[in-house]
């Protein structure tokens, strides 16, 4: 059977996105943040997920006020880069996965989560970036890609516990497709940011490190966590976190954290990187 091997929860920053296409990796502004994340991308060259579930929420490029999915699952075969008014950015468009996809479509619809799913699907910032972090500039991205967009713009949002029980039936989709593939996949966005108001700029790495800490050891406890307190904390913009609790949710309930790294500011934000894997890999023969 298939396999969810690891977990990345990742902010997807744009800026971070335009530091890598313009190559400004050494800058002094932006050189602690590459190194900070070159230990994630050797653990992802060393990894190489046959696919990647990459659960992000759209910025007004695939979907409006007049169309607001809570949760919209890409089947297609390939996930063209969105124009964000600047054009589109000078990655590969994603290959999808469409039999698996539309097996995880099935399988969550059935286990009663209502999917509305995307046979074409542009995919921003919020998805290509991550993919950015964790794999450079190749030419194209080395894994198969499903996108899984996720409303944190326009309230209500899902709750955190609604995000930690998608990553859990997740869990149950993959585990119950018949191939072999080995999976990662990712929660993105946050860490704390608010783009506007009189809280513009606002960063609270205590909030950051404390929700990263219970990821690992409470993620029930954290899916239990209102958007009040995500929005108070957090900033407006910081809510975006309920969607690393999908990617924990897929996970073990005991997980071991390969890496962890938190830098301030990239833009006017703050900026998180965890990776979990299952505590027992059911592919490690020492847990046969």
């Amino acid at each position: 059977m298939a396999e969810i091997i690891a977990g990345v929860g990742t902010s997807h920053v744009p800026a971070v996105g335009a530091a890598i296409d313009h190559s400004k990796g050494d800058q002094p502004y932006w050189a602690p943040f590459f190194d900070k994340i070159a230990p994630a991308r050797d653990w992802m060259a060393e990894t190489q997920p046959d696919v990647c579930i990459v659960v992000y929420n759209d910025h007004a490029s695939a979907f409006s006020l007049e169309l607001i999915p809570t949760f919209a699952l890409g089947v297609a075969s390939s996930f063209p880069p969105a124009d964000e008014g600047y054009g589109p950015r000078g990655v590969p468009a994603a290959e999808g996965h469409p039999e698996m996809a539309w097996h995880l479509a099935e399988s969550l619809i059935l286990d009663e989560f209502d999917i509305t799913i995307a046979n074409k699907l542009p995919i921003d910032h919020g998805c290509t970036v991550p993919l950015s972090v964790m794999y450079d500039q190749p030419e194209s991205w080395p894994c198969k890609i499903i996108p899984l967009c996720v409303n944190v713009i326009q309230y209500p949002a899902p709750t955190g516990n609604r995000c930690y029980n998608l990553g859990k039936a997740i869990r149950r989709a993959v585990d119950s497709w018949p191939g072999n593939e080995r999976v990662a996949i990712f929660g993105t966005g946050g860490m704390s940011h608010q783009l506007q108001g009189e809280r513009a700029g606002l960063v609270n790495t205590d909030f950051d490190l404390a929700f990263m800490d219970r990821l690992v050891s409470d993620p029930a406890g954290q899916a239990q966590v209102p958007h009040t307190e995500y929005l108070r904390e957090a900033g407006s913009e910081g809510i975006e976190l309920v969607m690393w609790l999908i990617m924990r949710g897929a996970l073990d309930d005991q997980v071991r954290e390969v890496y962890r790294a938190h830098h301030v500011p990239t833009s006017n934000t703050s900026n998180g990187l965890i990776i979990l894997e299952n505590a027992v890999s059911v592919t490690d023969p020492a847990a046969a």
